[in-house]
């Protein structure tokens, strides 16, 4: 995979100076039915050259004002799990922490090193997926991607997860005694009313906060490319109400996000899917901290559009 890769196709700006950086994290190593997440993250990058520059429900052109920087994909052959994931630690804590991180995988095992490095001391960790994710160990290892929120809460962040319908019984047993794991289920956000609670728990949170995009928890009617497809779902506009109540609320330190789990496919609906997921993140997280009234100095400028 090449080492120069770009995101609306827009030259990378110095990792040091970059307001927005998008890390490609092509691990598959777990994934127990549909192959092919290793190549969610260029085919992400590869369905944003289709972008608009201008992103309409913010109203404005992010990368005027934003530098982006795709960073080299993180090296994936290791003799072990373990040295994947202990070399995939270490690379983010090496990465500037004043800016907008960006993960794209790969599978969902991938999500609690990041965690770890980008917020050691605590906070909450927002989940949207089908799957709890919550197995202690899942064929014989620690590092499967059914078990990285279990993983997290075993290092004492808290976990709010949106959309689960597909879990084993251990994990929901464990969901109904564990106060610091709050579950919306994909059914009950049907209601209206539960929908809202759920908007307005985000609205409140305070502190650090890492938002976590399995795409299989949107509805497999709109994605149909990911590992595991369950039916229900987010649909596309609840999906970004999510985003944007995250990325205007003040009071957090958004940490990072990841967007995670997608397998390309031919049609390529998915891959455009999760490329404007990345589009939408950046933009509701430069507008909300105001660089739209700063310099117009971003990736964008110079560049050609038509």
């Amino acid at each position: 995979m090449s080492e120069s890769q770009h995101f609306l196709s827009l030259p990378n700006a110095p990792v040091e100076s970059a307001d927005v950086l998008i890390l490609p994290v092509p691990y598959e190593q777990t994934v127990t039915y549909k192959p092919g997440t290793r190549q969610g993250a260029a085919a992400i990058l590869a369905a944003s050259d289709q972008l608009e520059f201008y992103e309409e429900d913010a109203g404005w052109c992010p990368t005027e004002y934003l530098k982006l920087s795709v960073l080299p994909s993180v090296a994936v052959d290791f003799e072990s799990e373990q040295a994947f994931h202990d070399h995939l630690f270490n690379q983010v804590k090496s990465l500037p922490g004043d800016n907008l991180l960006i993960a794209l995988g790969g599978e969902h095992s991938v999500t609690p090193e990041m965690v770890f490095a980008r917020m050691p001391d605590g906070g909450t960790v927002v989940q949207i997926d089908a799957h709890a994710d919550l197995r202690p160990r899942y064929h014989g290892s620690i590092y499967n991607h059914a078990c990285p929120m279990n993983r997290i809460r075993q290092q004492d962040y808290e976990l709010i997860q949106i959309g689960i319908r597909s879990l084993h019984a251990y994990e929901a047993a464990l969901i109904a005694d564990d106060k610091a794991i709050t579950t919306y289920f994909d059914r009950q956000l049907q209601r209206q009313a539960i929908w809202e609670a759920m908007i307005e728990r985000l609205a409140s949170l305070k502190g650090p906060v890492w938002l976590t995009i399995d795409m299989d928890g949107f509805d497999p009617a709109l994605i149909t490319g990911v590992g595991t497809p369950q039916p229900g779902g987010l649909s596309w506009h609840q999906g970004v109400e999510i985003i944007e109540t995250l990325m205007r609320n003040d009071d957090i330190e958004l940490c990072g996000v990841d967007i995670l789990e997608l397998v390309p496919e031919a049609n390529r609906v998915s891959d455009m899917m999760g490329a404007k997921l990345v589009q939408k993140c950046l933009s509701f997280w430069g507008k909300a901290r105001g660089f739209d009234k700063g310099p117009a100095e971003g990736s964008q400028m110079g560049v050609d559009d038509e």
